[in-house]
């Protein structure tokens, strides 16, 4: 009886659930979309960190006041200095050569005329030593020669020429008068000329002194 029993339980089962299936195809609509999806679970919001507790009290800032803007400086005015003078050395010549002596006479040889009658005569007249030319006395103070580095040769004289009269036996008598003083030269007679209206005078060259005659041996 047992096998019977579960068979028809079984049978129950099945028509009620066809009943129930057929109920809900019915209450279904004809157009029905499939339902949506269901919506994605939002996720809870991050725990966030704690806060920091509030420090304490700033104090006020400070009021900063704008300095006014500095005056544009004004360009210096250099004066220059003045230049120092410069002052030039002068050039150092280079010393020159010392010119060669000139010789040295003891002896003048002169010349002199007398104009009236044109009488000439030629005389020695020793360094230092007065000789007479008729009314003229003669006076050789120095004969020299030119040095052998002059251009050109020539032999100078200086002469003191004294003016003094005679009485007929030849004493000098009356003042005596200079008549001329300087230096006479050989090659140009008419630089330094003897001014006189009756007698003129001029330097023939110059020589050495004699050599004093050696004394005889005894």
């Amino acid at each position: 009886m047992k096998p019977a029993r579960i068979i028809v339980g079984g049978a129950v089962l099945l028509s009620a659930a066809a009943a129930s299936l057929a109920v809900a195809q019915q209450n279904q609509p004809r157009n029905a979309q499939p339902a949506a999806p269901p919506a994605a679970q939002v996720a809870p919001p991050a725990a966030t960190a704690p806060a920091p507790p509030p420090a304490s009290e700033a104090p006020p800032p400070i009021a900063v006041v704008p300095l006014p803007p500095a005056p544009a400086a004004e360009p210096a005015v250099v004066t220059p200095a003045p230049a120092e003078p410069v002052v030039e050395k002068p050039a150092i010549a280079p010393k020159p050569d010392e010119p060669l002596k000139r010789g040295r006479s003891g002896v003048a040889i002169m010349q002199a005329l007398d104009k009236i009658t044109a009488e000439t005569m030629r005389f020695e007249a020793p360094i230092g030593q007065p000789i007479r030319y008729k009314n003229l006395i003669f006076t050789v103070r120095a004969c020299e020669t030119s040095a052998p580095d002059e251009a050109t040769p020539d032999a100078a004289a200086y002469v003191q020429v004294v003016s003094q009269s005679r009485d007929d036996h030849g004493r000098p008598v009356g003042a005596i008068r200079n008549v001329f003083r300087g230096w006479m030269y050989a090659s140009s007679p008419g630089v330094r000329p003897l001014e006189h209206p009756v007698y003129d005078a001029w330097l023939i060259a110059c020589k050495a002194s004699a050599a004093p005659a050696a004394a005889g041996k005894r």
